[in-house]
């Protein structure tokens, strides 16, 4: 059912009055304070011991201590914090039952759905890009359609259309897939996918090629498929955590994730591609293996920081045992890349729990990091690009197991 804002009718010219009136009293009341006074810049998502999840807003990461169980808003439904998009004070997600795109504010304290708009055959998001800032593409792999499904969406109006993607669907031996990233450039749409068996006696698996589509936008004409063998399932669910960005000269890489958590295909070598501005082919000259540099491992979660510089997350090998502990145990580390002399710098900070995570922002040059640590506590750490320097920040108190997500709610 779509929430509806609520409205109100009147009748009488003297009511009329009085209610315009009221209306541009409280209008001007509204105007007379400044964004940073009633919009916080930063949301801040965190899960308890006890498993519940709050979500608190700030307009300082660099210091201060703040408990967000006491203070901050319930999340509910709970355990969302995996799917969530959010921008301009709103989350956005799908609801896996009715297909529905929802909204939801904070209001009053609390995490409530405030719109929502029903997308046909669309039960999760694959992953998503902004076409324009108030304009989302959604991509969704439909299992019981066998569909590839794409959803325009007004996030303003809620306004939506669907259709299919042109994207070949998996056969034998594999039965699933997953689009790891789309990505709209000069009217040309990106598409990075690849193709998964979850059938017993072996599980789950990746297949051993990454694809990218790429495809005339906004048509969604197929133009070509570029294929490529040395490491497989490019990019990953971006709602959780983000394997794609742009640089300044417009060139465009991805990471490819073939590791336990995302491929599950952890013969191939954890990899960042580039495709560079302008062209419709993978660059020839680029593939930085992560896997073979000083990190050593697999990784997962990629950030760019500016000036040829990206952040990533690496697994520790031996610090844990397969998936049941791979998000509880502390053993992934933070590296600094390179990505011209694809060289690596392992950040001085305490080990990090949480097998995806939205934790690194970037804001006036500096990058802010948050640490779920068993040891030194939650904490939001600063770094320092420049100078290499890293300090402690925003304290999240309390009785926290993780600090799920970290991002930017306003842009000003």
């Amino acid at each position: 059912m779509k929430i509806l804002p609520i409205s109100m009718r009147a009748s009488g010219n003297f009511l009329i009055y009085i209610v315009f009136a009221l209306l541009t009293f409280n209008a001007l009341l509204g105007c007379s304070d400044s964004p940073t006074n009633d919009k916080k810049r930063f949301s801040i998502y965190v899960m308890a011991k006890d498993a519940s999840e709050y979500i608190i807003s700030t307009n300082d990461l660099s210091q201060g201590e703040v408990d967000p169980v006491k203070t901050g808003a319930k999340v509910s439904p709970p355990q969302i914090w995996y799917d969530l998009i959010v921008k301009d004070g709103s989350y956005f997600r799908v609801n896996q039952k009715t297909n529905f795109f929802v909204r939801f504010n904070i209001r009053n304290n609390e995490f409530i759905p405030t719109d929502s708009v029903k997308l046909s055959q669309f039960s999760y998001i694959d992953t998503y890009s902004w076409l324009h800032p108030d304009s989302l593409l959604l991509i969704s792999y439909n299992r019981k359609s066998e569909k590839v499904r794409y959803a325009k969406v007004n996030t303003r109006t809620l306004e939506a259309s669907t259709g299919d993607l042109a994207i070949p669907l998996p056969v034998p031996p594999y039965n699933s897939m997953s689009v790891g990233f789309t990505d709209v450039w000069h009217q040309k749409l990106f598409a990075g996918y690849t193709y998964h068996s979850t059938r017993i006696p072996q599980g789950y698996t990746t297949s051993d090629t990454a694809y990218v589509a790429i495809m005339d936008y906004p048509s969604f004409k197929p133009i070509k498929t570029l294929k490529d063998t040395r490491s497989t399932y490019p990019g990953g669910t971006n709602t959780a955590q983000p394997n794609t960005f742009r640089d300044e000269k417009g060139d465009f890489y991805f990471l490819a994730c073939p590791g336990v958590a995302l491929g599950n295909h952890p013969g191939k070598p954890t990899a960042l591609y580039r495709i560079k501005a302008g062209d419709e082919v993978l660059d020839s000259s680029y593939f930085f293996n992560i896997s073979a540099s000083p990190i050593q491992n697999h990784a997962y979660g990629l950030w760019y920081i500016g000036n040829g510089k990206a952040i990533i997350r690496s697994e520790r090998k031996g610090l844990f045992k397969g998936m049941e502990d791979h998000y509880k145990v502390p053993h992934v580390a933070f590296h600094v890349l390179d990505l011209a002399t694809k060289t690596v710098k392992k950040l001085d900070l305490p080990l990090d729990k949480g097998t995806s995570r939205r934790c690194v922002l970037v804001e006036k040059g500096l990058v802010y990091i948050s640490i779920n640590s068993d040891t030194q506590g939650n904490y939001i750490w600063m770094y320092n690009p420049k100078d290499h320097s890293l300090k402690k920040g925003l304290k999240l108190a309390g009785n926290l197991d993780y600090i799920l997500r970290i991002e930017r709610l306003y842009d000003y």
